[in-house]
C-alpha cells in the first residue's frame, strides 16, 4: 500500500507531529509499505533521517503569506513563484516562523480550510498535480484538521480515501480573534465531515473535537500516539542528586513556569537535598522573555544554580537528558490532546507527575507509570515529587511499569498496525 502522509513543517524548530510522522512513515516502510511524507509551508526540522529527503515543500509559506495578503501574487508570473517556493528562500524564512499572529494569521488558517475558494488555490492546483504526476498514492492522510480544505478537491481529483490525525486544534483555534475563530472552526467542521476516517490521539481530545464540532460521540476514533524506541532505555546508574525535568517548548501553556514555582517550594521545604532542576525542549526566538522571566524567579529565589535550561537539543541529547531524571513533569494547562513527552520520559523508565486534566489520566491509567495531582499547582506538584523522591523504591516501580507498557502498548509498529488497520478498510469499502 501506498501512503502519503501532508505534514505542516516548522523550518526552524523541532515538533512534534513532525517527528511522530516521519517515524511513522518509516515503520510503515520497514513494514513494506510505501509511506511518503509531504512538508506543507516550510521544511521539516526533524531530530532523525526524513522518511522522503526528496519530497518538494508545497504550499511554499512565502507563496500562502502574499497571496492571502496581495491577491496579484495569486496570478503572479512562474519563475516569481519558483523562486518564492526555493528551497533556500523558505529554509531562511523558517527563521522567522511564528513572528506571523494576529489577523494575519487567523485569515490564513481560515483560507487554508476553505480549500479551493480560499486565497491559496493556486497552491492547491500544485499540490494535486503533484500528486497525480508523482506518487499516485493509494490513501492520503493529513496530520491536522487545519489542512481539512485541501481534502474535498483531493478525494475528487485522485480518487483515494483521505483521513485526517487530529493534535490540539482547539487551542489554536481558540486563540484566533473574531470573527476568523468562529468560522474557523465552522469550516472545519464542514470539511473533517466529508472525510473517510478522523482519528484523535486520545479519548480525552476525541469528545473535545466531537463536541466542540457538534458531532455524535463515536465518530472520531482513537488511535494512540506512539514513538521510535531505537536508543530509548533505563540508565544504568542511579540518578544522584536527584533531578526533577521538564520537556517541553518553554512557553506558559506547557507549564514551564508551574514548574519553577513548584522546585522553588521544594527547594524552600529542604526534605530533598541538593535537589536540581533541568529544563529541555523547543524555543524559539519569542520564547526567550518568558524563559528570562523563569530564571529571574529562580534567581530571585536563590537556587538558579540548581537549575539548567537547555533549548532545541538533539534526539541524542534529549535521551541522555530524560535519562538523567528521577521525575518528569509536564503541567500543560490548556487540555492537552496527548503528550509524547509522556512516553518519552516512560521509554526511559523515568516516572511522570501530572495534573488530573486532560489526555494525562488516561496515560497513565494505560501505563501505571506515574502520579496524578488533584490540582494544576506548583504546591500541589511539589507535594507528589516530594513524596517520589523520598521513596525512591516506588519511582522504580513506576518507572519499570512504564518502561513496560510504552514498549508492550505505545511502540511506533503498534500505532502504523492500528493505521493501516483504517487505511486498508476504507480501500476495502471503495472497492
Amino acid at each position: 500500500m501506498k501512503l502519503l502522509f501532508l505534514t505542516p513543517g516548522t523550518g526552524s524548530y523541532y515538533c512534534g507531529v513532525c517527528m511522530r510522522d516521519n517515524a511513522l512513515a518509516k515503520q510503515l516502510c520497514l513494514m513494506g509499505h510505501d509511506a511518503v511524507l509531504l512538508p506543507l509551508y516550510l521544511p521539516l526540522t526533524l531530530e532523525e533521517t526524513a522518511a522522503s529527503p526528496a519530497s518538494p515543500v508545497l504550499f511554499g509559506g512565502l507563496n500562502v503569506y502574499l497571496q492571502q495578503r496581495f491577491p496579484w501574487f495569486r496570478t503572479a508570473p512562474p519563475w516569481l513563484d519558483r523562486w518564492l517556493d526555493h528551497p533556500k528562500i523558505l529554509k531562511w524564512l523558517g527563521r522567522f516562523s511564528g513572528m506571523t499572529q494576529g489577523a494575519d494569521t487567523a485569515a490564513i488558517t481560515l483560507s487554508m480550510l476553505q480549500g479551493e475558494v480560499g486565497a491559496q488555490n493556486r497552491e492547491l492546483d500544485k499540490l494535486v498535480d503533484w500528486i497525480l504526476q508523482s506518487e499516485r498514492p493509494d490513501v492520503i492522510w493529513l496530520s491536522t484538521g487545519l489542512l481539512g480544505g485541501v481534502a474535498r478537491r483531493l478525494k475528487r481529483e485522485t480518487g483515494v480515501p483521505v483521513f485526517c490525525s487530529l493534535q490540539g486544534e482547539d487551542s489554536f483555534l481558540d486563540g484566533l480573534p473574531e470573527p476568523w475563530k468562529t468560522e474557523a472552526w465552522k469550516e472545519m467542521g464542514v470539511r473533517l465531515r466529508e472525510l473517510d476516517g478522523v482519528v484523535a490521539p486520545s479519548r480525552f481530545f476525541a469528545g473535545v473535537m466531537e463536541a466542540r464540532l457538534g458531532w455524535q460521540a463515536g465518530t472520531i476514533q482513537v488511535v494512540p500516539n506512539g514513538m521510535a524506541l531505537e536508543g530509548y532505555g533505563p540508565s544504568l546508574t542511579p540518578t544522584e542528586p536527584p533531578v526533577v525535568g521538564y520537556l517541553a517548548r518553554f512557553i506558559q501553556g506547557k507549564g514551564l513556569g508551574t514548574v519553577v514555582e513548584a522546585f522553588i517550594e521544594l527547594h524552600r521545604r529542604g526534605k530533598v537535598p541538593r535537589v536540581r532542576l533541568r529544563c529541555a525542549g523547543t524555543m524559539i526566538a519569542g520564547d526567550v522573555p518568558y524563559l528570562e522571566q523563569q530564571r529571574e524567579l529562580l534567581r530571585a529565589a536563590g537556587v538558579l544554580e540548581q537549575a539548567e535550561f537547555l533549548p532545541n537539543i538533539s534526539r541524542d541529547e534529549k535521551i541522555h537528558f530524560l535519562q538523567s531524571l528521577s521525575l518528569l513533569s509536564v503541567p500543560a494547562s490548556y487540555g492537552e490532546a496527548f503528550g509524547l513527552y509522556l512516553l518519552e520520559a516512560m521509554a526511559c523508565g523515568v516516572p511522570v507527575v501530572q495534573p488530573r486534566m486532560a489526555a494525562f489520566p488516561e496515560i497513565l491509567e494505560a501505563t501505571g507509570g506515574g502520579v496524578l495531582v488533584e490540582s494544576n499547582t506548583a504546591a500541589a506538584l511539589a507535594d507528589a515529587w516530594e513524596e517520589l523522591l523520598l521513596n525512591p523504591s516506588q519511582a522504580r516501580r513506576l518507572g519499570a511499569a512504564a518502561r513496560e507498557a510504552v514498549e508492550r502498548d505505545f511502540s511506533m509498529p503498534c500505532m502504523a498496525a492500528q493505521f493501516l488497520t483504517l487505511s486498508q478498510g476504507a480501500l476495502v469499502k471503495e472497492s
